[in-house]
């Protein structure tokens, strides 16, 4: 059928060292673990390609990406152990036998676009080494399917993926028509999903930071291919590092918006210049310094309606200050199919104002009407009609002594703002108006809430990392058509000063003058 596939070839560009950490040793006497679930026993016989012993849908596209044979390939490259490549091989035969396309009784991620994108440049490296007739067909037919338009995910982190697999099945088999069309099209897709401010329309950081590394990926398979990347590819790779860097929180983790886990780490990308910056494409982040893991963060999100890695997060806000995390997101658990991942991308899983009357109509997007960017305060309006009433939401920041002021209003009815805090904080007292959090360091969050009465306290549940949660505290303010939240974190050092002193700790009843303050100054700012 792909004759012609085994009458030429041509370089064989491995990027082995780009496929996931594996134990050889594991792999090598029938063991697998993906996705930090535990291990599984494949044997070292006959595999089941439908087996999916943990229900998991990521296990499941691992398991027949065949980038844990790969590594195999790369044992044997570097130390010569025959028998890496004798069992990679094996594992290829095998996938190869059992999962014809269209074939019945395959597991439909065999075959999914996904898991085709990912094990091609598998297939190409262990190509280097073995040639039999059924791995050249495969590499044929898996290049037709890559390059087949109506299964490309352009502008998606899938679609990066296929070009790249492209891209060295054509240079493997000598199709130049293939590596041109992959560099063409991964261009135009960066294009569409990496806006000129480097914001990725997947509206989630992670994939930011994913779409990085693979961009990186590309451009040195282009290079391997004898050519130059285009330079409106480059520019955009570029762009996408400003985002990164900026939703990077000073501890040096990703902030959890959208399908982002909470331990997500980005470090290294460069940045310089203002520590506020607003995205068009949906986002403001703010810090009160670069390179200090106690300065303040905080991110708000607007823009357009949700897509893809996206959740309902419009007008949400997080907050970090003296090195803490405050505010958080309920943010990413796994791509299950349960009730508490759907949870986790509803307005209610965020720090949002939600109107007690309306329906939610979802993708509904949020505009920003003002900004004011000083060193000291930064002050944003943001507006939408997503319950179908105007809820507006105007946020101060200062930076100058952290505090954080939130006014919510709707223009009918009654609502009540959201804010989940984040699992370190545990109750110690409520009343007058007035919620204090603290850790076991001494650290003090107090929320104070205009009107004074009615808010409410419930146990939550965030996510801290993929597949675990951790219990919080949500705190809901009082319903009214106008809530004003004012957050002030309360550094707890008050032990014994260097020269026999004592610090003295702000009491709730100062905190809540100053918030009284802070109520009048919001007044003002309003006018």
């Amino acid at each position: 059928m792909f004759w012609r596939a085994r009458s030429t070839s041509g370089k064989a560009i491995c990027l082995s060292d780009q496929f996931p950490g594996i134990k050889v040793e594991e792999v090598m006497r029938g063991q697998v673990t993906f996705v930090g679930l535990p291990p599984v026993e494949l044997g070292t016989g006959e595999i089941d390609w439908t087996a999916n012993p943990h229900g998991n849908r990521s296990w499941a596209l691992n398991l027949h990406t065949l980038r844990w044979m790969g590594r195999l390939v790369g044992a044997y490259e570097q130390g010569g152990d025959r028998a890496c490549l004798d069992r990679a091989a094996d594992i290829t035969t095998q996938w190869l036998r059992a999962n014809p396309r269209g074939g019945a009784g395959v597991s439909p991620w065999a075959w999914a676009e996904h898991a085709v994108a990912l094990r091609a440049p598998v297939l190409v490296c262990l190509s280097e080494h073995v040639r039999t007739p059924a791995l050249w067909d495969s590499l044929a037919e898996h290049g037709e399917v890559l390059a087949d338009p109506a299964l490309y995910r352009e502008g998606h982190n899938h679609g990066l993926d296929q070009d790249i697999a492209l891209l060295v099945v054509g240079c493997r088999l000598g199709r130049a028509r293939w590596r041109d069309l992959a560099v063409r099209r991964m261009t135009g897709s960066a294009e569409r999903a990496i806006d000129a401010q480097g914001v990725l329309h997947e509206q989630a950081p992670r994939y930011g930071l994913y779409v990085h590394r693979r961009l990186g990926v590309a451009l040195r398979a282009i290079r391997e291919s004898g050519t130059e990347p285009p330079e409106r590819l480059l520019a955009r790779r570029r762009a996408l590092e400003t985002y990164v860097a900026h939703a990077t929180q000073p501890d040096g983790r990703l902030v959890p918006i959208g399908d982002s886990p909470a331990d997500t780490r980005a470090d290294g990308f460069p940045h310089e210049g203002p520590t506020v910056r607003v995205f068009d494409g949906g986002y403001v982040f703010g810090r009160t310094a670069w390179d200090d893991p106690h300065s303040a963060y905080y991110s708000i999100r607007f823009g357009p309606g949700r897509r893809l890695h996206g959740h309902e997060d419009h007008l949400g806000i997080t907050y970090a200050a003296q090195g803490r995390r405050i505010l958080v997101e309920a943010g990413f658990h796994s791509y299950e199919r349960t009730g508490y991942v759907d949870w986790t991308r509803s307005p209610e899983a965020h720090n949002v104002p939600i109107p007690t009357t309306g329906t939610f109509r979802p993708g509904t997007p949020t505009h920003l009407l003002s900004s004011s960017i000083t060193p000291a305060t930064q002050s944003f309006t943001l507006t939408d009609d997503a319950y179908g009433i105007r809820r507006t939401r105007h946020i101060v920041i200062n930076h100058g002594t952290d505090w954080l002021a939130v006014h919510d209003t709707a223009d009918s009815g009654t609502l009540r703002a959201t804010f989940h805090l984040d699992p370190s904080l545990k109750l110690l007292s409520r009343g007058d108006g007035a919620v204090v959090l603290g850790d076991d360091t001494g650290f003090r969050v107090t929320l104070l809430h205009f009107p004074g009465e009615g808010e409410s306290i419930r146990p939550g549940l965030v996510s801290t990392g993929y597949l675990r949660t951790a219990e919080n505290i949500t705190v809901l303010s009082p319903e009214a058509q106008s809530v004003l939240t004012v957050i002030v974190p309360q550094d707890g050092r008050c032990g014994p000063m260097a020269c026999g002193e004592r610090r003295r700790c702000p009491s709730l009843a100062s905190v809540q003058k100053d918030g009284l303050e802070l109520a009048k100054y919001f007044g003002r700012i309003r006018q």
